[in-house]
């Protein structure tokens, strides 16, 4: 084994795929969003999964995202990229990450299909097994594991971390009670901070940050003053950022991706609105919405500002 079997920890970091207006990738507002991440201090990118509309991409997209966020990422901090979809597909990402120099991925539902436990357990040891590359598996969608599914899976070396984003505390805390420190657990909810609470009292120490990408020091606030019992701060950002964005991003499908380029085009980030179908913009009015929040959120929870000497 090459890599060192650990996931990353704390914050994680999602970028987008940005759009130029006419609808092609824009590489340039790629490198920003990364540069953005890094700045702000985010432990780990992951480049071309959800956020990043893995599901829009090709492969020669896909080839140019992975390439520029290794260059960008390399010796600071680890890169994680996007596999899934049909199983062909998966694999043909997880070679390109490993000959790009990616420390591992993260494994995205397989199409379509709604699999037996079998057939999910072939589906993905089989991409975990395909490389020396880390690996993390996502519950979520028709991703759904048992125990069994799980425990079998952690019988690889590669994996070396669980993503849920279905949100049934029962299972999470009986896989945390069973396989306990042998995988990291990351909260991989839409809008992750709403339910972090709950899954930090289950040993989630880690989740992916969609706001992140336009005020990342809020969510570094918020997760601080959970591990640390500030109730007062806790409150106050819930009711004031999380909880006002989060009813926002209920109104229509897609907005877990979309609302994340919105808010990047609002602070200033050269990242258009523009998404693939079947994903849908986000509505104006919406937009208006989330523009008040951020302002006000802003104001009342700046972000320091270093001096370089």
């Amino acid at each position: 084994m090459t890599n060192k079997r650990q996931s990353p920890t704390g914050i994680l970091g999602f970028p987008v795929a940005p759009l130029t207006d006419k609808g092609k990738l824009d590489l340039n507002g790629l490198e920003a969003n990364i540069d953005f991440l890094l700045d702000q201090g985010l432990t780990s990118i992951f480049v071309a999964c959800g956020a990043g509309e893995l599901h829009a991409i090709n492969t020669a997209e896909y080839h140019a995202m992975v390439e520029l966020a290794v260059e960008k990422t390399k010796g600071k901090v680890p890169l994680y990229t996007g596999v899934g979809g049909n199983i062909t597909a998966a694999l043909e990402q997880a070679k390109i990450s490993e000959e790009l120099g990616a420390d591992g991925y993260l494994i995205l539902p397989p199409y379509l299909i709604d699999p037996s436990q079998e057939g999910l357990y072939n589906y993905l040891s089989e991409i975990i097994s395909s490389t020396d590359l880390n690996a993390i598996v996502y519950n979520r969608d028709n991703c759904i594991m048992t125990a069994d599914t799980l425990g079998r899976l952690c019988e690889l070396p590669q994996l070396v971390g669980f993503k849920d984003g279905v949100g049934n505390m029962e299972t999470v805390a009986e896989f945390t009670h069973l396989f306990g420190d042998r995988l990291e657990w990351i909260n991989g909810m839409p809008l992750a901070e709403v339910t972090m609470g709950a899954y930090l009292n289950l040993g989630f120490n880690t989740y992916s940050s969609a706001i992140s990408n336009y005020i990342p020091h809020i969510s570094k606030q918020y997760f601080e003053a959970l591990k640390n019992g500030d109730k007062k701060v806790e409150k106050e950002i819930y009711g004031d950022v999380i909880l006002p964005i989060h009813s926002i991003r209920k109104q229509k499908k897609g907005y877990a991706v979309s609302l994340i380029k919105a808010g990047m085009n609002i602070i200033g980030l050269p990242v258009t609105t523009n998404v693939r179908a079947p994903i849908a913009p986000v509505e104006e009015a919406h937009y208006a919405q989330l523009k008040v929040i951020i302002e006000k959120a802003l104001e009342k929870y700046p972000a320091k500002v270093t001096t370089k000497n």
